[in-house]
């Protein structure tokens, strides 16, 4: 089904414009949140995404970095989950990296601002369907 997972996999990715990413609550519960696209895709393993600080999202994933993310195409009825760990970066190189003019809409203090980090979602395996057939895969 899929001859080359990272290329096919990671043009889907960057035609998205919404992406969902998964923590688990306190009470392991998972938690489902829609979110713009990731800012930075290394491949299909590493995604970067910007967030607040202050967020339940970034207090989950503190206190476990279980996480997927999720893309879909509705009109297309195809969707890739990626499971692996979301990390918190807070210093300032990751910040920076990811910071686009007009952020200061959401961060107004700028690339500084204490509720402004960046989520980095590293993948170990993933599922994705098309075709009305499923196909697993684990990613270096």
């Amino acid at each position: 089904m899929l001859c080359d997972v990272e290329t096919t996999l990671g043009e889907f990715i960057d035609r998205q414009g919404v992406s969902f990413i998964a923590s688990v609550s306190k009470d392991g519960f998972p938690h489902m949140k829609a979110m713009l696209p990731p800012r930075k895709r290394v491949g299909i393993r590493e995604f970067y995404f910007t967030t607040n600080t202050s967020s339940m999202r970034v207090a989950q994933y503190r206190k476990t970095s279980k996480a997927s993310i999720y893309f879909c195409d509705s009109r297309l009825f195809r969707g890739v989950m990626l499971v692996g760990r979301m990390e918190v970066l807070e210093d300032p190189a990751s910040k920076e990296m990811i910071w686009r003019e007009g952020d200061t809409l959401y961060y107004p203090e700028g690339v500084t601002d204490p509720d402004y980090c960046v989520l980095k979602f590293v993948a170990t395996r993933g599922r994705y369907y098309t075709d009305f057939r499923s196909q697993s895969f684990e990613i270096a």
